[in-house]
């Protein structure tokens, strides 16, 4: 029979390692916690001491983790979501069958676009249909480790990514929901769109467009760089330059702008989501999944996940 062993951390070990990280030190992780400091940092010693490695890096400034308790954190925070997930289903199976019903919180990481124009009918559908499931969302750059990220360190338990050549960390799954191409978008009636400055933003030239980029000599270097993609289609709706977007970015586009089709070579895009092994079987993922599933059978119906306001040509520009 499985015993507890010397280096086994109990739970309340892992939210004082999440606290302090959280916090920034001892004395405001215990604050948050309601604890004493000496009771915090005896906390912290002992799980150093199970694990063998130093966790935080002490200052006077306070204590940030080192990159083997960044991992620590990390693994604590999905761990006791899972200890909180594991109390959900536990409850839901106890249920008669006619009661079962997803329940509990539900942390969602998306970038800005899919938060604009996807989540919020799937989050209606999802309220609707299982009014116990707390939706919790957060919105996350399309940079670094992104979304992936926020799945990894335990901070969401689903994010809506960019697939294409990105580099999960290690433990994610990941799956596919829709496509969408990208499109020249450039102040309407202009004579020679491709003759404009290009106004950019650092999350729209991913893995999976930068060889397209690379082939295109037409493309000069950005003149404006912009914080999102909202930023960009204002620039340009002020006639400062030209942009290539993904569908997503113009929902919503004015009558202004001139959205042109890139031809049959075009840049595409691949929206799918992470999330962990043990989170994609809970019913409140699963329930997600199939909503955020049946938005992207729309997508691909209508070949935009809406209809835009802009003008579109489906030449090739």
């Amino acid at each position: 029979m499985a015993r507890m062993t010397d280096t086994d951390l109990a739970p309340h070990e892992l939210r004082i390692l999440v606290a302090v990280a959280d916090a920034g030190g001892f004395s405001a992780g215990a604050e948050v916690l309601d604890l004493t400091q000496s009771a915090v940092s005896h906390s912290v010693r002992g799980s150093e001491r199970k694990i063998g490695a130093v966790l935080f890096e002490r200052g006077r400034s306070g204590a940030r983790p080192t990159p083997a308790g960044e991992k620590a954190v990390a693994y604590a925070r999905r761990i006791l979501r899972l200890l909180d997930v594991f109390v959900a289903e536990v409850r839901e199976a106890a249920r008669s069958e006619t009661m079962q019903e997803p329940e509990g919180t539900l942390r969602i990481a998306a970038f800005r676009s899919i938060a604009l124009h996807v989540l919020p009918p799937v989050l209606q559908r999802l309220r609707a249909r299982y009014p116990r499931i707390e939706p919790q969302v957060r919105i996350v750059r399309e940079l670094g480790r992104g979304g992936a990220g926020e799945v990894a360190d335990g901070r969401s338990d689903l994010a809506i990514v960019t697939l294409d050549g990105a580099q999960l960390p290690a433990g994610l799954v990941a799956s596919g929901l829709f496509e969408e191409s990208y499109s020249l978008v450039h102040p309407a009636g202009h004579p020679a769109p491709r003759s404009l400055p290009l106004v950019d933003w650092a999350e729209n030239c991913g893995s999976y467009t930068r060889a397209w980029w690379e082939a295109q000599d037409w493309i000069p270097k950005a003149t404006i760089e912009a914080e999102d993609d909202g930023a960009v289609l204002s620039l340009v709706n002020g006639g400062h330059g030209m942009a290539i977007m993904p569908a997503l970015s113009l929902i919503g586009a004015p009558d202004s702008i001139e959205i042109t089709d890139l031809g049959p070579e075009r840049p595409t895009r691949r929206v799918g989501y992470v999330t962990t092994p043990e989170l994609a079987a809970s019913a409140a993922v699963r329930a997600l999944v199939r909503e955020l599933r049946a938005a992207g059978s729309a997508h691909h119906r209508h070949e935009e996940p809406a209809p835009l306001t802009g003008h579109h040509h489906a030449h090739s520009a």
